[in-house]
């Protein structure tokens, strides 16, 4: 059902930047599957490094089940929610499908430019980084902000330092139990 939307939105970022297609070339005729759950899409790279939606039944060379959790944090490129995508298969065919995620990407202004010219196309794709980025600055500082109030205004969440002696001393109270406890067991059972 959504395999054949897949396959045409890939296949346009892959020709959109061509040494992504030359990769492909290579493992023509392999074919993956991607789990996400409810869903799974399976593709075969063609001749050309295209790709293509497998016929139900085939065969696949390699395989990627990626939690739904995790997709936000692809979408925003953290590198260590790859380590949470489970894979099996071919390690060189999983390898490139793992750069190619990584490196892939979008050109916006070239899509753009065919609608609205390429000034245009150029403004506004500018205009969404500068807006993003600032987003991405007001989070920022919105979170330490509410980070520093928790701390120091309302203590909600301790310091590291605090919760560092807050240790020291909860192990000075077991060792000074211990001696206690050694002390009135001497005193209970005084030696002769």
């Amino acid at each position: 059902m959504l395999s054949q939307p897949a396959v045409v939105t890939l296949n346009h970022l892959l020709t959109q930047s061509g040494w992504a297609l030359q990769r492909l070339v290579r493992f023509a005729g392999k074919t993956a599957r991607f789990d996400i759950a409810p869903f799974s899409f399976v593709f075969t790279i063609q001749a050309d490094g295209t790709l293509l939606a497998a016929e139900p039944g085939t065969s696949v060379d390699a395989s990627c089940t990626i939690p739904p959790a995790l997709l936000p944090r692809l979408a925003l490129h953290d590198e260590t929610a790859f380590a949470d995508i489970h894979s099996e298969g071919d390690a060189g065919l999983l390898g490139e499908i793992f750069y190619l995620s990584r490196h892939l990407r979008w050109d916006a202004a070239e899509d753009l430019s065919r609608i609205i010219g390429d000034m245009a196309a150029e403004r506004v794709v500018q205009f969404a980084r500068s807006s993003q980025q600032q987003l991405h600055h007001s989070v920022q500082n919105f979170s330490q902000a509410l980070a520093e109030y928790w701390t120091e205004e309302r203590p909600l969440i301790a310091k590291a330092t605090q919760v560092a002696a807050f240790v020291r001393q909860v192990d000075q109270l077991r060792d000074d139990v211990a001696r206690l406890e050694q002390r009135i067991n001497q005193l209970k059972h005084p030696s002769i």
